[in-house]
């Protein structure tokens, strides 16, 4: 059974090189899809892709900073004004319910409490722990960004395939565990040499390349230096709109 992934959205925070925000789905013939964080920008990125949101039952979240799960208060009323039945599962580090219902407050005052026809459900994950959600198993590993944002990485067991998600984090080894033999990695690498507490630089990431045993590794998240030496880069990029089948 293959599995398909798709770069919905494959840039930063700042949308470098006007590229749409963090939002990767995975897709299987007879599986449920499952999106792989929800960037503010996530419900124009779908629909630019010609994918119904209401086709996404679940969401797993790497943290919580906007450009990874503030598209979430969209996703839920536009199922809301679209009639949609289908439930809405969502899984994250602690605080995903609150933080998501914080943002869905100050954008739409009232809407949190709004009655829908589909229910929205939370689960937070433990580090370390397999867990099921809907199609997958997750598995979070803690990694270095922003501490209020509970940072993790995400190892994604899915129709059959392991794909692991950096989500935003500086070089920490965990990402060696939690990528070790997957399928594909999904590596955030933010800067091309410029160093910064939370995030990862191509230079970094090349001197420890070797140590990383996934059978691919995919860089995302790229920043606008990061684009400008794109034609340079000894590892693969990703692109909106970019598809990989494994």
């Amino acid at each position: 059974m293959s599995v398909r992934v798709t770069f919905v959205g494959s840039g930063d925070a700042f949308a470098g090189g006007g590229r749409f925000q963090a939002c990767i789905l995975l897709t299987s013939d007879g599986t449920d899809p499952l999106l792989l964080d929800c960037g503010a920008t996530s419900l124009v990125a779908l629909k630019r892709r010609d994918i119904d949101p209401a086709t996404i039952g679940h969401v797993a979240l790497s943290h919580l900073h906007g450009d990874h799960f503030g598209g979430l208060p969209w996703l839920i009323l536009d199922g809301q004004f679209a009639h949609r039945t289908r439930p809405l599962q969502i899984i994250g580090p602690p605080g995903t319910k609150t933080r998501v219902n914080q943002a869905f407050e100050a954008l739409y005052p009232g809407a949190p409490e709004a009655a829908r026809p589909f229910p929205t459900q939370f689960t937070e994950f433990s580090d370390r722990i397999p867990q099921p959600h809907g199609p997958a198993t997750i598995t979070a590993y803690p990694v270095r960004h922003t501490p209020a944002t509970f940072p993790h990485a995400l190892r994604v067991e899915y129709a059959g395939t392991i794909i692991a998600y950096s989500g935003d984090t500086e070089w920490t080894d965990t990402l060696i565990e939690a990528s070790r033999d997957a399928d594909l990695f999904i590596c955030e690498c933010n800067f091309f040499d410029a160093k910064a507490p939370g995030h990862l630089n191509y230079q970094s990431l090349v001197e420890h390349h070797a140590s990383l045993t996934a059978k691919r590794v995919v860089l995302t998240h790229m920043n606008e230096d990061m684009l400008a030496h794109a034609g340079e880069l000894a590892l693969e990029t990703a692109r909106d709109g970019a598809v990989i089948d494994i």
